[in-house]
């Protein structure tokens, strides 16, 4: 299927890594944040001007945006979670859950999911603030969380090369299974919830079979370095993976077969390591944060 590609802009308002992005309550709305510790506002309708919403004084790593209170989380590089008002531009409470750094939050209802470097997964009450439950089952870091709630699973991926995956009521752990053959770096459900894609520093990309007890039924070597991130499009028909090799490719998600590349020397696209991702369904454009300190626009045309 043929694809185009552009570049529509480059944001330039970090001092540092940019390391995560979420998404904003409205689909032209994102906020990002980097190694500077701040974390900014932008919107895609107006290039460049972002709107500075809180600084923090170290890394923050991940960024999560809570739909029912309209909050976002922040995990902080080794000083906990801090919970932001954003459209006031004020924190509302902060958390200090481990000294170890946070490299990703989810929710399920009012609870907050945190992932942590020393191998904790942490739920917390986010209307109190208060660590709910705390489960370490590994000491190497958690990378990622993602939650499918036609299956009623969270599926973690771990330093260790492991997934696990846990029941989303109790968190209960159900299964567990030796994934990669280095970090889980990425995991993301299908749309119809029966399958879980992942993505490792060993740069394979694999598919997994929820129903079948997360049989393996696809291996892709996807990039020449590590998988940094993969997101799923707005109707499901296509994913696209970022990578330590500075590259963005775009997958048909049923097949797995690749149906573009954008890196430097075909769009301008990034420099450095492509470190995260978000594919908006404003305009069907595709969001790029990298080491290289920028964020990119990207308009995806399948035509």
């Amino acid at each position: 299927m043929p694809i185009a590609v552009q570049k529509l802009a480059s944001y330039r308002g970090h001092n540092d890594c940019v390391y995560t992005l979420a998404h904003g309550d409205q689909p032209n709305f994102f906020f990002s944040a980097a190694g500077d510790g701040m974390i900014v506002q932008w919107d895609l309708t107006k290039p460049d001007e972002g709107q500075l919403i809180a600084t923090l004084p170290k890394s923050v790593y991940t960024l999560h945006r809570h739909e029912d209170s309209n909050l976002l989380i922040a995990g902080h590089n080794y000083s906990g979670i801090h919970i932001i008002n954003w459209q006031e531009k004020r924190e509302i409470a902060s958390l200090q859950l481990t000294d170890a750094a946070i490299f990703d939050i989810t929710s399920i209802d009012n609870l907050l999911l945190v992932g942590t470097g020393d191998g904790s997964l942490i739920s917390v009450n986010l209307k109190t603030a208060q660590i709910v439950d705390q489960i370490r089952v590994s000491e190497k870091s958690i990378r990622t969380i993602v939650v499918n709630r036609i299956s009623n699973e969270v599926a973690v991926g771990y330093s260790d090369n492991f997934i696990r995956i846990f029941d989303l009521h109790d968190l209960t752990l159900k299964y567990a299974f030796e994934a990669h053959t280095n970090s889980v770096f990425t995991l993301q459900f299908t749309k119809d919830g029966h399958y879980l894609m992942s993505g490792s520093r060993d740069a394979r990309l694999k598919v997994w079979d929820v129903r079948g007890g997360y049989k393996l039924v696809n291996e892709v070597v996807a990039h020449l370095f590590a998988i940094n991130d993969l997101v799923i499009s707005p109707d499901g028909k296509y994913f696209a993976t970022a990578s330590m090799d500075k590259s963005i490719k775009v997958w048909d998600a049923e097949s797995q077969q690749l149906l573009k590349v954008i890196d430097k020397s075909r769009h301008a696209g990034h420099g450095t390591s492509v470190n995260k991702l978000l594919w908006s369904s404003h305009e069907n454009q595709v969001i790029s944060a990298s080491d290289d300190r920028t964020i990119s626009i990207w308009s995806i045309i399948f035509e």
